[in-house]
């Protein structure tokens, strides 16, 4: 889509070209917020927590790491080693079931990835959703990377595929009004349950 302003409309509306057709778009506001009538917002008050955290001066150590060479899988979320992958359940979560996969070797982009350490983690995220259709039946996912903290990396040195499952809905009256989202099941249980699912897998 090609968006181009157009000098005799007022603040806050523009014009845009899509698919051989011209439109009007106009900002609305949401509080002090503007945004782009044409876009939905995706509400995640609950992270809060994770944003305001305090952040140390030096580089954090790398938590997919330091799980991978700790023992102690349930205490770092670690559901699943393969050979050359993890699978992680987010400590921050979106929504419930909202997984992890990442390359067992410290990388920062899947440029620096091996043939086999691409098809490994491709192959475990094929199964991730596999099983989470089986255990959560969500109505869809999203699955992406933010690779470097400009695009929002938490943890930009080790690269990692994000797993959200959704649910219509799931951006209700809750975290909109009430600044709080309902997460139907705790990170425990949850790990124990995928534990079983993974547990048939040779890695």
């Amino acid at each position: 889509m090609v968006q181009f302003p157009v000098c005799d409309l007022p603040a806050g509306v523009g014009s845009f070209y899509s698919g051989g057709k011209t439109g009007i778009w106009q900002s609305k506001f949401v509080g002090d917020l503007a945004v782009d009538s044409r876009l939905n917002l995706l509400w995640a008050p609950w992270r809060q927590q994770y944003v305001t955290a305090a952040r140390p001066e030096k580089l954090e150590e790398c938590f997919i790491c330091s799980g991978l060479a700790a023992a102690q899988d349930q205490e770092n979320l670690i559901v699943y080693r393969s050979q050359l992958s993890v699978v992680i359940l987010n400590r921050y979560p979106y929504n419930a079931g909202h997984l992890l996969i990442a390359p067992r070797r410290h990388e920062a982009s899947p440029s620096r990835l091996t043939a086999e350490e691409v098809l490994d983690s491709q192959t475990l995220l094929a199964r991730c959703l596999e099983i989470l259709d089986r255990l959560l039946r969500p109505d869809g996912y999203n699955v992406g990377m933010n690779l470097g903290t400009a695009a929002g990396a938490g943890l930009p040195g080790h690269m990692h595929w994000h797993v959200v499952p959704r649910w219509r809905g799931d951006t209700n009256f809750m975290p909109v009004l009430g600044d709080a989202k309902v997460i139907s099941q705790s990170l425990s249980a949850l790990w124990e349950l995928l534990q079983e699912h993974f547990r048939v897998l040779t890695p």
